[in-house]
């Protein structure tokens, strides 16, 4: 048995590069900080971050931690690291390598890595506004098998320190410009015009003065551009109407020049208002401006709008934040899934050999069963959540899935609540899981039941819209282009919005206890999110809730397929030989049974390099049933290593989360099927005589 390492340490060790990286000021200080601490815990060779030229075909190397290999701090071709290397990181995909002395891609370009010393390699890229920025990477001088825990651990990190990264940038800009601007006025009588060119020149950033009193005294484009105000318009006023209405009402405005007379200087963000009433999230710096005598004769102010780097910092927070708990949860019901395999497993084979006519024994297995099944319905409601659930997606009409719902809708709710739908033509079809699909849409309809107490109107309607880029940024993880977007609203209650910051975390509800888990809307985000879209929720206390569920349009026609599986168990020969491949021994001990008691001859193993010996000395193997998760090599490097000894050999997949992207897309290979965990005998007889008979 493996040992398993702890599904919190990933999310440890984020906590400690946060906490190491928030004091650094200096971006040089972070990316080191950031390489030394991922160098140590991955225990690598090296850790590099490095900048790419506007050009997109060169990059700097600023900083690296080496451990027993030389620096590679220097300016290098991205192309000295083979075509398929600038081909994927420009593409804004990981550029990963195991052994660069075998690997094709790195051939043509083996001198390049050997002078590097790079024998095995990460390569995580980061793109800004579609363009390549920055590159983290990984090096190690020997060959090393990444994990995926690694690779999603680098990519965190990296989107980490370059988040660090700009931020340490934008206020060193914010600071150098306002000592130059302390500069320009110290001597006021002497640099008057220039300092005047100065101010007017900038246009992204509000610089005015004001009085001892808090009157604007000046006003530049910048500020006119940002707050909405001419000089003639607010020259004279005071500045406190910038503030919102509570910030007034706390006294901040007054504050934050006590600060800066106490301190020297003022610098916080918060909300500010433009002179059509929106508001907007700025930067704010104020300093004193002195006279001859040293007293405070009024106050230079600049204020940045700092409204879309907010919005993409919160996405940042949230997708890390969810990402770290979606890991946590994934693993844990990844283990329950193998437990439950095993207790729903034995309970029905209690079940079929116990009397028939012991009522009470076969009443206390009956209430287990049911206890069991909502444990694994449970975990796969976490796995939904983690994005780790196996699908089975294939093109879907939106209509039609709309349509076909309705009327199950209108049955599970209340009388009193009015069901209608307004379905826009054209919406065409998307790529998902149809069940999946029916199963977030009746969550979100039961959902909205409760938000109404049982009376109002339940509107579902779906549209296309065409996703701009900065559309699909401000969403967050969308690719511009067209989507379906269905719509659930609601006439209930509505949601604050501390309750819609939390309303996708795992087990968070409002309804009394007993009455919901806590896992319906982050199970719908969960599967949305796999599926390749994303999810929006708007709401205002007292006036309903809207969840929009936007899905990437596909253009192919929809083949619906019904599966329908007899009343009979499938019978295996004596003849018929399966290896079973598992390394959780209850697990394999219940396979094993199983097959045996359906007739199959079976040998087993734990994983996959004694599977292969098995295979080579055992021609009469007609079928391999092996685990994804395995030690030394995963099922799926398996199942490649069997093709080709044997590419007739069918494989029948088990997993208790599909975290491939094999299985979360649905690709499998011709004459392979995967089995999800909890599977019980007749599911599992199901399969290998459908495999068998193929």
């Amino acid at each position: 048995m493996r040992e398993v390492p702890p599904r919190t340490a990933p999310y440890e060790f984020l906590l400690a590069l946060d906490e190491a990286l928030r004091p650094l000021t200096d971006a040089a200080e972070i990316t080191l900080v950031a390489a030394r601490l991922v160098s140590q815990s991955m225990k690598v060779s090296r850790c590099a971050y490095a900048e790419v030229s506007l050009d997109q075909n060169t990059f700097d190397v600023t900083c690296d931690y080496s451990d027993g290999v030389p620096s590679l701090v220097g300016h290098y071709r991205l192309e000295e690291f083979g075509a398929e290397f600038l081909r994927l990181v420009q593409a804004g995909q990981p550029f990963i390598v195991e052994d660069a002395e075998t690997d094709p891609r790195t051939q043509s370009e083996l001198d390049s890595y050997r002078r590097a010393q790079i024998r095995a390699g990460m390569a995580i890229p980061l793109l800004s506004a579609g363009q390549l920025c920055s590159v983290m990477s990984v090096h190690h001088n020997r060959p090393r098998h990444w994990r995926q825990e690694e690779i999603e651990l680098l990519q965190l990190v990296a989107g980490r320190c370059w988040e660090a990264v700009q931020r340490a940038r934008v206020s060193r800009e914010l600071r150098e410009a306002n000592e130059r601007l302390k500069l320009e006025v110290r001597d006021l009588s002497r640099t008057e015009r220039q300092f005047a060119q100065l101010v007017a020149g900038v246009t992204d950033c509000a610089i005015y003065m004001i009085d001892r009193k808090g009157y604007v005294s000046s006003w530049n484009p910048g500020a006119e551009r940002i707050k909405g105000y001419t000089a003639d318009e607010i020259i004279g006023r005071h500045f406190s109407q910038f503030y919102t209405i509570e910030d007034r009402a706390n006294g901040l405005p007054d504050r934050s020049l006590s600060l800066v007379a106490t301190k020297g200087k003022f610098e916080g963000e918060g909300w500010r208002m433009r002179k059509d009433g929106s508001r907007f999230w700025a930067s704010v710096l104020i300093d004193p401006i002195h006279g001859p005598d040293g007293h405070v004769i009024g106050y230079a102010k600049i204020t940045r709008d700092m409204t879309e780097r907010r919005l993409m910092q919160e996405q940042l927070n949230q997708a890390q934040k969810m990402e770290a708990i979606g890991q946590l949860t994934g693993g844990v019901a990844h283990d329950f899934n193998n437990l439950l395999t095993v207790i729903l497993g034995n309970l029905d084979m209690v079940q079929r050999r116990s009397p028939a006519d012991d009522e009470r024994l076969q009443r206390a297995i009956e209430h287990a069963t049911r206890g069991a099944e909502r444990a694994a319905a449970l975990t796969h409601q976490l796995l939904a959540f983690a994005r780790r659930q196996p699908l089975n997606p294939k093109p879907t009409g939106v209509n039609q899935l709309v349509t076909t719902l309705l009327e199950l809708i209108r049955r599970t709710l209340p009388e009193a609540i009015t069901v209608q739908s307004r379905l826009s033509a054209g919406v065409g079809q998307v790529s998902v899981d149809p069940n999946q699909m029916e199963s977030a849409l009746l969550n979100l309809a039961v959902n909205a039941r409760d938000a109404m107490s049982g009376k109002g109107t339940l509107t579902i309607s779906t549209e296309l819209v065409n996703v701009s880029e900065d559309e699909a940024l401000r969403l967050g993880d969308l690719l511009p282009g067209p989507h379906a977007v269905i719509s659930v609203a609601d006439t209930g209650i509505g949601m604050s919005a501390e309750v819609i910051a939390r309303a996708f975390d795992p087990f968070f509800t409002t309804k009394p206890i007993g009455q919901g888990t806590g896992l319906g809307l982050s199970q719908v985000f969960g599967f949305v999110k796999q599926s390749g879209g994303t999810v929006k929720l708007q709401s205002e206390v007292g006036e309903g809730t809207t969840v929009k569920i936007y899905l990437p349009r596909v253009d192919v026609s929809a083949v619906m397929r019904l599966e329908q599986d007899g009343d009979e168990v499938p019978r295996g020969r004596s003849n018929e030989t399966v290896l079973v491949v598992e390394d959780e021994d209850d697990v394999r001990a219940y396979s094993i049974e199983c097959l045996q008691d359906l007739g199959f001859s079976v040998l087993h193993s734990t994983d996959g390099p004694s599977a292969l010996r098995l295979i080579a000395a055992h021609p009469e193997i007609r079928l391999l049933f092996t685990d994804v998760g395995l030690p030394h090599m995963s099922g799926r490097e398996l199942a490649q290593e069997v093709r080709r000894m044997r590419p007739e050999l069918p494989v029948l997949f088990t997993t208790g989360y599909a975290q491939d992207a094999m299985f979360q897309q649905g690709k499998l290979e011709r004459n392979a099927e995967l089995l999800t965990k909890p599977f019980n005998r007749t599911q599992l007889a199901v399969r290998v005589r459908h495999l068998l008979d193929a």
